[in-house]
């Protein structure tokens, strides 16, 4: 077994450990205005972060790539987050900073050490390159923080290490990812997983945005895979085009699953994200390719 496979079937009690870090020193207060800043996967954590905070009434909130934090905005926190710890456009953001709280997995290294408050998630951290517990660790965090039960979540994501998949690479030339407010955040992750594990051509989307272009690349055999809410009609628009239309909750993709979890609606989006995880694996494994090791990556991009 691979290090990512094993780490993906992690993710449910490590959220569960996440969750019991709530009430973390550092983390947003209510009213306060907060910056969430990433790379990569932490990125798109920070963006499902920001529009869950927003939208639970916590105050404004705005995600960014590290490397483009806007420095003439005025912050009451800024919110980091790197698995590494030493990622270079991180660092050196946080060395400008004067409130800010890290969320990392190597409390040793020099974002915590530059941070005024550090969340250390050393039971996510991870030997694969590809990310996938830490970051859906942290983003477990800012939620239970934010009062979601993460639980119900965890449990849905015991469903999604071990269920089959909707999507198999012999019938898959192309996937897109879409979502709508905090889902945004996850498509894109799924993409860049598919992409980072398998060079697969996977792309992502705001859901309602999807027929206002990208809807041009459906047909037999490519995939579109939806988390979290579908726009009205979405679903038959994808399945006239001849492309599979998958999602949780839809006839075609695995309705199944009810008979997995009690009566719940299924699935939590971010335990859907899981399944997507194991699908860019599939797709790597597939081809031969080395998921822990995946093409022109490292676990840290450190700039000289």
């Amino acid at each position: 077994m691979t290090y990512v496979k094993a780490e993906i079937a992690s993710q449910p009690d490590c959220w569960r450990l996440a969750a019991k870090l709530a009430d973390s020193p550092g983390l947003p207060v209510r009213g306060e205005r907060v910056a969430v800043v990433g790379c990569g996967t932490s990125w798109f954590m920070a963006k499902a972060y920001a529009a869950l905070r927003e939208q639970a009434g916590h105050g404004e909130t705005d995600a960014f790539q590290a490397s483009e934090f806007p420095h003439t905005r005025k912050y009451d926190r800024v919110v980091a987050i790197t698995r590494s710890g030493t990622t270079t456009e991180v660092v050196e953001l946080l060395s400008t900073l004067p409130k800010t709280t890290v969320i990392t997995a190597d409390g040793g290294q020099p974002a915590a050490a530059l941070a005024t408050e550090a969340i250390v998630l050393d039971f996510a951290d991870e030997q694969a390159v590809v990310q996938t517990r830490f970051a859906t660790s942290a983003l477990a965090l800012l939620r239970a923080h934010l009062g979601a039960d993460i639980e119900s979540v965890a449990a849905d994501a015991e469903v999604a290490v071990r269920m089959p998949l909707p999507v198999h690479p012999a019938l898959a030339e192309q996937i897109t990812f879409l979502g709508r407010g905090w889902t945004v955040g996850l498509a894109e992750e799924a993409a860049l997983k598919c992409r980072e594990a398998a060079m697969f051509w996977a792309e992502a989307y705001p859901a309602m945005d999807y027929r206002h272009g990208p809807i041009s690349i459906a047909a037999p055999r490519r995939v579109v895979w939806a988390f979290g809410e579908i726009p009205v009609g979405l679903a038959d628009d994808v399945e006239a085009t001849g492309a599979l239309f998958v999602h949780s909750r839809h006839h075609g993709g695995y309705a199944a699953l009810g008979n997995w979890c009690g009566g719940r609606a299924p699935l939590d989006p971010m335990a859907d994200l899981v399944l997507a995880q194991r699908v860019a694996v599939l797709l790597a494994t597939s081809q031969g390719l080395d998921p822990d090791h995946p093409r022109n990556l490292t676990r840290s991009v450190v700039l000289a």
